[in-house]
């Protein structure tokens, strides 16, 4: 970017510091839209000067390149309202997935549990369906409130969102998420606590989560367990400078602490070649890359 489009943007904003690999190199922009309308005007203004731009929420799903992103990352951090409306909570894109399933415990609803531990936020969650332990953003959506393309706003019900395994029509089409209606039902706090504990320490003890990654590398392949392919293919502690396939779970590539993003993208592509050579399948990666 040859001229700055926002005063009060960061520049050259390490993107390292954004994402849960802890690797990226730098933005040449990074704002923080203060309200819905401000990230309306936001997005209006990188389309009117043609100006590629991202829309970041908690970078739990993000590898960005080491030479980082010649554009403008738009962050979701400061769009964290969560409202309660009776059995529904009105989230705003930004919200992490963690707080909304804790508001929900304390308020005895039920519907987030398996939410509990996805270290993502609520826009996110909506773009990619995120699940965990059989459950997942489309059991529980109302709608969803998003910008279009085009700058226009709409609220889709959850029978237009087109949700399926990792996919939606917010990713299909684009479109930004302002907030989402989450529809819960009331039960009783002690199971909700316990049915959050139990899925808390299944991931403590079945993922590394003593390292940076981006949770689940890739997609689960239909009719076999990405984990068990790259376990299978003796790929697990496969190690490419600092970025490896995890020896506790074959399915988190991670950062042992001073990778590069080449680094994992040398790891991610070096496991979806031998899986398919081994076995014939192609690992998709859950991880989406930017720059």
């Amino acid at each position: 970017m040859n001229t700055p489009l926002f005063k009060n943007a960061l520049h050259n904003e390490p993107m390292s510091k954004h994402t849960t690999f802890g690797v990226g190199g730098p933005a040449a922009e990074f704002v923080v839209p203060e309200s819905a309308d401000e990230l309306a005007e936001v997005l209006a203004t990188c389309r009117t000067a043609d100006v590629p731009y991202f829309v970041l929420g908690k970078g739990s799903d993000l590898l960005v390149s080491d030479e980082g992103f010649d554009g403008v990352i738009v962050s979701l951090d400061a769009l964290v309202g969560v409202r309660r409306e009776g059995e529904r909570f009105v989230c705003e894109a930004g919200a992490s997935l963690g707080c909304v399933a804790r508001r929900a415990l304390y308020a005895g609803l039920s519907g987030m549990e398996f939410a509990c531990g996805i270290p993502g936020s609520i826009g996110g969650a909506c773009f990619m369906n995120a699940g965990a332990y059989d459950g997942c953003m489309a059991d529980v959506i109302e709608s969803v409130n998003v910008i279009t393309k085009d700058g226009t706003r709409v609220t889709l019900g959850v029978d237009e969102l087109d949700l399926g395994y990792r996919q939606s029509r917010v990713r299909n089409e684009g479109l930004v998420v302002i907030s989402a209606t989450l529809r819960l039902t009331p039960a009783n706090r002690d199971d909700i606590r316990a049915k959050m504990d139990d899925y808390t320490q299944r991931r403590e003890s079945k993922q590394p989560l003593e390292y940076g990654s981006a949770g689940s590398t890739f997609k689960r392949p239909e009719g076999y367990f990405a984990g068990k392919l790259i376990m299978d293919s003796g790929l697990k502690g496969y190690r490419v400078g600092g970025a490896g396939v995890s020896e506790k779970h074959a399915g988190f590539v991670v950062n042992y602490g001073d990778a590069t993003a080449a680094d994992v993208h040398a790891v991610i592509e070096h496991v979806q070649d031998e899986v398919k050579r081994q076995f014939g399948v192609h690992l998709e990666p859950e991880v989406r890359f930017l720059g």
